[in-house]
């Protein structure tokens, strides 16, 4: 056979781990003081020992103990043997018994195997836990941002429903305010309770206040401005204002945040007579 194509059978690599036959053994030692062959045993071993270290896993201590004392006892027992095998023979090739050398082999190959098996392991282990870890975590925020959204509905379902139940009382006057001149796209109403005098503003159509401003409500009664309180930024539906006995009329402003004690009729937006 070809020196090339015996180095290329993997042959050799049965050879060092230990799982080559016995007829495949005898074929190795027979090529084995061919240079080219040699080298290629040294290469394929030198690179098990390589990645053998690349990939250890420095076992607890305990462990570590166990398993010297093991290969102490088992390395007394080969020395015996091996003593019996030196002292009954004569020749120089015999100075290492086939025996020990095969489990020498496949010990190796044993710790390479697991070391292998055991970073495989860890490695995917670890990849499990970090995908189910982001998935859990995704999972989390979805669940926390579906139920803050079910809670901004369920407060908005019973904000109308309030209004809903509101406007059908007869007792509640409602006070429709349409855009003042220039803001003719607003729109806004106000409830007026005849019996309790409560006052609830409906927002139907503002624009979003600007920084630092803040919408106000006014009654006008027997002609000056009364204050009925600052529309808050949060209230979409119906949001409950100041009381007042009487009223002609109501509007809306555009003040600064906390309010004024008189409306900026130039930032009036809507306006309604009762």
């Amino acid at each position: 056979m070809d020196i090339k194509d015996f180095i290329q059978s993997g042959i050799i690599e049965s050879y060092i781990l230990g799982l080559a036959t016995d007829e495949e053994i005898t074929e190795v030692d027979r090529f084995k003081s061919n240079p080219e062959v040699q080298n290629a045993i040294n290469d394929f071993s030198a690179s098990l020992e390589q990645q053998a270290f690349a990939n250890a896993i420095i076992p607890p201590p305990d462990v570590k103990r166990r398993i010297m004392l093991s290969l102490e006892e088992e390395f007394k027992k080969s020395s015996s043997a091996l003593n019996v095998v030196v002292n009954n023979t004569k020749s120089k090739e015999q100075l290492t018994p086939p025996s020990k050398f095969k489990v020498w082999q496949f010990a190796a190959a044993a710790s390479v195997i697991l070391l292998l098996i055991s970073a495989a392991l860890n490695i995917y282990l670890f990849n499990r836990y970090s995908a189910t870890s982001e998935q859990y975590q995704a999972l989390l925020i979805q669940r926390n941002s579906l139920q803050a959204k079910s809670d901004v509905y369920q407060t908005h379902l019973r904000q109308w429903q309030s209004a809903a139940e509101m406007m059908a009382d007869p007792a509640m006057a409602m006070i429709k305010m349409p855009g003042v001149e220039g803001k003719k796209d607003n729109m806004a109403t106000v409830f007026w309770d005849t019996r309790s005098k409560d006052v609830f503003v409906m927002p139907n159509k503002l624009p979003a206040p600007s920084q630092n401003k803040q919408y106000q409500l006014w009654a006008l009664v027997d002609g000056k401005p009364v204050d009925l309180g600052m529309l808050d930024p949060d209230c979409n539906s119906v949001c409950k204002m100041k009381n007042i006995p009487r009223a002609q009329a109501f509007a809306i402003t555009l003040e600064k945040t906390g309010g004024s004690p008189s409306p900026t009729m130039d930032q009036m937006f809507v306006f309604g007579k009762a």
